[in-house]
């Protein structure tokens, strides 16, 4: 498992939620309906039916916790280390532990209890007895409110660790502390670590990536070490100490010549022999950084011989870097790639695999069969080639130099047609026939249309000019003439039909068209359009008078019965009784008499507000008022209901006689 998957653990809940998930769950998931009157075997499987619940769901919760934690001996070595280093082995264990002790009491109190709920007599025993298995069920979970914390925050800080992974290439950086590891990583990789000018800013490891070679790359920084006993180290060193011994990695140990890290030079030097054993079987490049302050070669001699000590170490690579000028850094990457890669090839090598691979291949060398000297035949043009010069003027053209050439005017483009391979070399840039519902359009086209055209115009306006198309009043006109301007006329007609279909389609295409019922059609546009489609409307008109008339006399005696007043000064547009298919006013003569009566004289919305400006706040505040009701999908404020979440007769003892309500 790596640190991805270890990042997947579901949070742990503490006891108290805990327990109310799995109560909640088996007042939701069992039965609740039970009677003092109903068969004893019924009663005993309703109680046995719950307590085995409770147990499975104790049972199922517990197995999924104690199997997303991973078992540190199944893990690779670095992360089974690193685990230990920052939560302790055995507190880790002992966590897990006092679970699994709890799942196997709780399943064991289950097992009793339904037991005894077999041999129950009545429903007041049974109920004690699930009570009391439910009960002891929650005292046991209840003793592992330390373990399910532990976890907990173990579960939170392994989700915050560094995604590193055991097998893939890997650089780690160490050293002590403030030499510019972290600057260093910041620089070749995208990782964003803490900069400061005081010692332990980096407390824990941190990964950074980045390509060389077209591979993918880890580069770790470690926290800062001191040189002092191992049993001395603190949590933090550990982590380095942790990623330096188990990780097939590139080591960079980087110094301080300049001492600003507050450490001298010769302290540096023994912290490396301090942890060389760790550097086994590990290409090894020893780091001087800062040198824009201070270079290897202005050391005195005396400083000087320290470093040099670990320079003469045959695995050891020196290079010089400046996190600060950056002069350096990328070949401090090189080198620290390049050594990888070579040692990692050098371990494949030296194994038993290649020897097992070589056994099985033969090579064959091939024996002379005679003693004829045959040699190598070179093509006279290949002899006579001669290499390209750009200088030479005899050089081959290529299209790179006609680039060249076009590059400052940017009017370059390559000649696609020019390799064409055709009969006649003419043919390349003949134009390509343009094809039209499977003709070629070529062959309906005159070149010399342009020409025609214009000699058309000429005489056209030669004879305008000449008064040729000038005729008198009286002039017969003869009859080719007549049919011209017949099919003028008609064309123009169409042209206009046309213009004006295309129009209205171009007004009609965002907005929508009325049916021709909500249309307001007048009477003297109706009886137009019949009679523009060739229809008589006579017998509409006499209709719509008879109609206009009977409202006229129903008007009238409406006015005599109500004493002649003539309150609503209602006049009847004879043009706006069409019948019922050309549309009508919603309210006709009494009716709408009588309509305009029975009206409210207020509006009661409006009633005390004085001004528009208040009327729309009021508008505005019913609203809100309305807003939280809408919002939980509530009725208004009496739908305030609130299911009960732990009903009384599950936590109540025997109850006595009296109503079931409340189940």
């Amino acid at each position: 498992m790596s640190v991805n998957g270890l990042k997947a653990i579901t949070p742990v809940p503490n006891v108290n939620d805990f327990l109310d998930i799995i109560l909640s769950s088996v007042q939701r998931k069992t039965p609740t309906v039970i009677h003092k009157n109903f068969k004893i075997s019924r009663i005993r499987n309703f109680y046995m039916r719950k307590v085995k619940f409770t147990q499975d769901l104790f049972d199922m919760k517990l197995g999924g916790i104690l199997s997303e934690f991973p078992i540190l001996d199944n893990l690779h070595p670095f992360l089974s280390s690193l685990l230990n280093v920052l939560y302790d082995k055995n507190h880790y264990k002992l966590a897990l532990g006092q679970l699994n002790t709890a799942r196997h009491l709780i399943d064991q109190v289950g097992k009793d209890y339904v037991r005894l709920l077999k041999f129950g007599d009545s429903l007041y025993r049974c109920k004690q007895l699930k009570k009391a298995a439910l009960g002891r069920m929650a005292t046991i979970m209840r003793r592992q409110k330390e373990p399910l914390a532990y976890l907990e925050q173990v579960r939170q800080h392994i989700s915050r660790l560094p995604a590193i992974d055991p097998n893939t290439r890997t650089l780690i950086i160490c050293g002590y502390p403030n030499v510019g590891k972290s600057s260093f990583i910041n620089k070749i990789t995208r990782a964003d670590v803490d900069v400061q000018p005081y010692a332990f800013t980096t407390k824990s490891l941190f990964v950074g990536h980045m390509d060389y070679r077209y591979l993918r790359w880890q580069v770790i920084d470690t926290p800062g070490l001191l040189d002092r006993p191992l049993e001395e180290f603190t949590t933090i060193e550990m982590q380095s100490i942790t990623a330096l011994a188990h990780l097939r990695s590139a080591v960079l140990y980087f110094m301080d010549v300049s001492e600003q890290c507050g450490y001298t030079v010769e302290a540096q030097c023994k912290l490396f022999h301090s942890i060389k054993p760790l550097f086994n079987n590990k290409p090894v490049i020893l780091v001087i950084n800062k040198i824009d302050v201070l270079r290897l070669d202005e050391l005195p001699a005396e400083t000087r011989a320290f470093v040099d000590e670990i320079i003469n170490l045959p695995e050891v690579t020196c290079v010089q870097t400046s996190a600060y000028t950056e002069e350096g850094v990328v070949n401090v990457r090189d080198k620290a790639c390049d050594a990888l890669l070579a040692h990692r090839v050098e371990q494949k090598l030296r194994g038993n695999r290649l020897e097992a691979v070589a056994n099985k291949i033969h090579v064959a060398m091939p024996s002379k069969r005679d003693d004829v000297e045959r040699p190598a035949f070179i093509p006279p043009a290949a002899l006579a080639k001669k290499k390209y010069d750009k200088e030479d003027p005899e050089r081959i053209r290529l299209e790179r130099d006609d680039e060249q050439e076009m590059m400052g005017q940017g009017i370059f483009t390559q000649d696609l047609r020019k390799g064409w391979l055709l009969e006649d070399p003419d043919w390349k840039y003949d134009v390509q026939p343009e094809l039209l519902d499977g003709k070629n359009v070529a062959d309906f086209i005159d070149p010399d249309i342009m020409e025609k055209l214009e000699a058309l115009e000429r005489e056209e306006e030669k004879l305008e000019a000449e008064g040729f198309y000038q005729s008198d009043d009286e002039e017969i006109v003869g009859s080719d003439e007549e049919e011209i301007r017949d099919a003028a006329k008609q064309i123009a007609e169409k042209k206009a039909l046309l213009k004006k279909l295309s129009q209205s389609k171009n007004t009609l295409k965002n907005r929508p068209v009325l049916p021709r019922k909500t249309q307001h059609v007048s009477l003297k546009q109706f009886t137009t359009g019949m009679k523009q489609i060739g229809l008589d409307p006579k017998h509409l008109e006499k209709r719509a008078e008879k109609l206009v008339a009977k409202e006229k006399e129903a008007y009238e005696a409406f006015k005599a019965q109500n004493g002649g007043d003539d309150q609503d000064g209602m006049d009847v547009d004879e043009e706006a009784v069409a019948g019922p298919s050309t549309g009508t006013s919603k309210y006709t003569g009494r009716s709408r008499a009588i309509a305009e009566r029975r009206a409210p004289r207020t509006d009661r919305r409006t009633g005390g507000l004085t001004t528009a400006t208040q009327s729309a706040k009021a508008d505005e505040l019913e609203r809100l008022g309305r807003r939280p009701a809408a919002l939980f999908g509530r009725a208004g404020e009496g739908d305030r209901h609130v299911p009960d979440m732990k009903p009384k007769w599950l936590y109540s003892g025997k109850r006595k006689n009296g109503t079931n309500d409340r189940r």
